[in-house]
């Protein structure tokens, strides 16, 4: 409707003036000016009179806040990309937003805010990442303070294979809440492919903010959700097809090992990395598998099946290929299936009071034992492969600098094969390089982005590396890159595996780079070449006095590898060597270790 001098109390002109104005208005701006215009009306005159109120048709809003804090906390990148990418979209729709580690995050500003985004996986056991650690303590200590002020919203990164899915981010939503905060919209719990419930997330974030409808806002761009690097165009949601260049085995005959060395093209890409980051490799499950699945359902292996929520389709045998993951059961894949067959046991074993059986039972087995185990099956092809998870990416920690190998990434990756419940079982994506990779085939691969695993920008400052097996890999991309910068600072590497003469991963390329003085020390451990085993931290507690001091001279200390138990005992024995050599108490020891995290001189890369 056009305003005209004819049907208002404006003259022509400030008719033409509004009616310029007024469509170029958002929502929120015509909310804010109306109270603006009632707050006028309102207050008092110079006179030190009230002018009478004018109608209004209806009491106006509290201005929104513009202002968002996103935090992220952590492990291997995925949670600040979504964080990163999120910031840009709600850029776009006019917000001031500030996003921050967990760890770099003031907690006594945590009361000052009005909009908080919290984006978090969970970390082993249900364990907080790293960089989250200090924040995850506060809100849940005494010092929490309340924050009836507060919206908020929480998405939450994990593994649905895991007991304690999603529980960090489960456990941030509660007490934000129980703190007195108030959802902008609910909690969203994504499993390994998060790509999609993320963008829905950030885009009903971005509704509640704006207080309108997806519709009137245009929506928010799928773009919501992390490019896995920079400028180029391949990303997580779409890998650049990368040719294999060499694919060798690093150990020596007659190794109870096999670990590949494998170096890939990038070439044409435009895909950059810094040593810390990780290479996602979409892998392929191994046929002779899909084949005892189709042979057991009694299926036509060419049936065509939708694949996607896009609507894109592909014959069976190739969809559980390429499409789906069948080597990992989880509980919600277990309640799926109930739904299609009447087997008592596969429901008993869900019921209520059987938490530790079905624990039990969803380790070590895969798709393949539970079509055995609890049929007959009243499915179809579709019903079946729509239930199933779409293939997750596997992350490699990148074993090269890009300044010493352009257009190449190196990947260290050792072959997983072992026995259960009667079966022979292989890692998907470790035995295909180990076994149907070849010099000229491709792979689907993309850069994961690591902020939490970074050598210091200032050269000068000293390095432990803490890395037995395929925990070297990254170490190796450290000494690269240091050797191109010219870095002086003091580096210490801590190796270790079972036998010195078939496992001693890159010998020849540590030897140069101590020669070369690139490398400052290096401590080895061979698990298996002495009748007491002995592992990398036998040998940090061997060199604990000197290991101190470059604590105290601001070494920052990173550990790769095994989590579960190497780099738990690695992280009991650093406690242990601060705490001896520091003559300090247990208590004090692991303040110590909490400010090098704090400080980001104690990082992790453990899986």
């Amino acid at each position: 409707m056009q305003l005209q001098a004819t049907n208002s109390p404006f003259t022509q002109e400030q008719a033409e003036l509004l009616n310029q104005l007024l469509p170029t208005l958002t929502e929120s701006q015509k909310v804010w000016l109306s109270g603006f215009l009632a707050a006028s009306q309102a207050a008092p005159s110079a006179s030190g009179e009230t002018p009478q109120a004018v109608p209004a048709a209806a009491p106006a809003a509290q201005p929104v806040s513009k202002e968002i804090t996103i935090l992220y906390g952590s492990q291997t990148g995925n949670a600040q990309g979504i964080a990163d990418s999120s910031s840009k979209t709600l850029k776009e729709n006019g917000y001031e937003v500030t996003v921050s580690s967990m760890s770099d995050f003031k907690p006594n500003q945590l009361k000052k805010l009005k909009n908080l985004l919290i984006v978090v996986s969970t970390h082993g056991e249900g364990d907080p990442p790293d960089n989250a650690i200090s924040f995850h303590e506060f809100v849940h200590g005494k010092r929490a303070p309340k924050l009836e002020g507060l919206r908020f919203s929480v998405l939450s990164l994990g593994d649905s294979s895991y007991e304690f899915f999603c529980q960090t981010g489960k456990e941030f939503d509660n007490v934000l809440e129980d703190l007195g905060g108030t959802r902008l919209t609910p909690r969203v719990d994504c499993d390994l492919d998060y790509d999609e419930p993320a963008a829905e997330w950030l885009s009903n974030v971005v509704e509640a903010l704006n207080g309108k409808q997806e519709e009137e806002t245009g929506g928010v761009s799928p773009a919501g959700v992390p490019a896995a690097s920079g400028e180029s165009q391949f990303s997580r949601t779409n890998p650049f097809q990368a040719e294999v260049l060499e694919n060798i085995n690093l150990n020596g005959r007659g190794s109870n090992k096999e670990t590949r060395h494998i170096e890939i093209s990038l070439e044409g890409s435009n895909l950059s990395y810094e040593p810390g980051d990780s290479l996602g490799i979409y892998p392929e499950n191994d046929s002779v598998l899909v084949d005892m699945l189709l042979d057991e359902l009694k299926w036509n292996a060419e049936e065509i099946v939708t694949v996607n929520k896009k609507g894109d389709v592909a014959p069976l045998k190739q969809a559980l290929i390429t499409n789906f993951e069948i080597t990992v059961l989880t509980k919600p894949l277990l309640q799926h299936a109930a739904q299609f067959t009447e087997n008592e046991k596969l429901h008993e074993l869900l019921s209520a009071g059987h938490e530790e059986e079905l624990k039990n039972y969803l380790s070590g087995r895969d798709l393949l034992d539970l079509v055995q185990d609890f049929g007959p099956w009243a499915v179809s092809p579709q019903d079946f492969v729509s239930m199933l998870r779409k293939m997750p990416a596997r992350l490699y920690s990148i074993a090269s600098s890009l300044e010493a190998n352009p257009d190449e990434v190196h990947l260290t990756i050792g072959a997983l094969r072992y026995e259960s419940f009667g079966r022979n079982r292989n890692g998907v994506c470790s035995i295909l390089c180990a076994e149907r990779l070849e010099p000229g085939h491709t792979l689907p691969v993309y850069i994961q982005h690591n902020q939490n695993f970074k050598l210091p920008e200032n050269g000068e400052t000293p390095i432990i590396m803490v890395g037995p097996g395929t925990g070297v890999a990254p170490f190796r991309a450290f000494m690269q890159e240091r050797e191109e910068r010219g870095a002086e600072g003091k580096s210490w590497m801590f190796f270790g595996d079972q036998h010195f003469v078939t496992d001693f991963l890159y010998q020849t390329e540590w030897q140069k780079w101590l020669g070369r003085g690139v490398l400052t020390k290096m401590d080895v451990a061979f698990s298996r070449d002495s009748e007491e085993k002995v592992y990398v931290q036998h040998r940090m507690l061997e060199q604990s006095k000197e290991f101190f001091q470059w604590l105290e001279e601001g070494a920052i200390l990173y550990i790769c590898g095994d989590e579960k138990n190497m780099a738990h005992d690695v992280h009991e024995t650093l406690i242990g060597i601060i705490e001896k050599e520091g003559s300090m108490t247990r208590e004090q020891a692991e303040d110590y270790v909490a400010r090098m995290q704090q400080e980001k001189r104690y990082q992790r890369d453990v899986y």
